[in-house]
């Protein structure tokens, strides 16, 4: 969905984006090279509106300048949001580090009673819970 690699690899081979886009996924998530075959990919591989005669020296360098274009965009961005936070977001994101940093401190502490506080089981209750107030909230809006 960045770069159109995976959705042109899918169309090429008959296949799913989908299932593409989970592998590239995994593959990136992975220890290795996933990042850098994907970023070769998305300069090696034409573009679906590119004419039939381009060259490969014309590819990579067209791809090359739409993956620059694409950086200084999220650069620009990511400064106008660091400009103007979101203030909810931000009130989230501070609630979310005093909480951490309070389960990290409770957990030094070294208490029987706070057995629940590993994060073998805190983190995969919290996410559960997260998602579930994601989709609550969602389910709320009617959508």
């Amino acid at each position: 969905m960045v770069g159109g690699v995976c959705g042109g690899l899918a169309r090429y081979l008959g296949v799913d984006p989908t299932l593409v886009r989970l592998i590239f996924v995994l593959i990136a998530l992975a220890p290795g090279p996933g990042l850098l075959v994907y970023l070769a990919l998305w300069i090696v591989i034409p573009a679906e509106d590119r004419p039939a005669g381009t060259t490969v020296e014309q590819n990579i360098q067209a791809n090359a300048e739409e993956i620059a274009q694409r950086a200084r965009t999220f650069g620009s961005e990511v400064r106008t949001a660091a400009r103007e936070p979101n203030p909810k977001a931000t009130m989230i994101f501070g609630l979310a580090l005093i909480g951490m940093g309070a389960i990290v401190l409770l957990q030094n502490f070294g208490l029987p009673w706070l057995w629940w506080l590993k994060g073998d089981i805190l983190w995969p209750i919290l996410l559960i819970l997260v998602g579930l107030t994601l989709i609550w909230s969602r389910l709320k809006k009617g959508v």
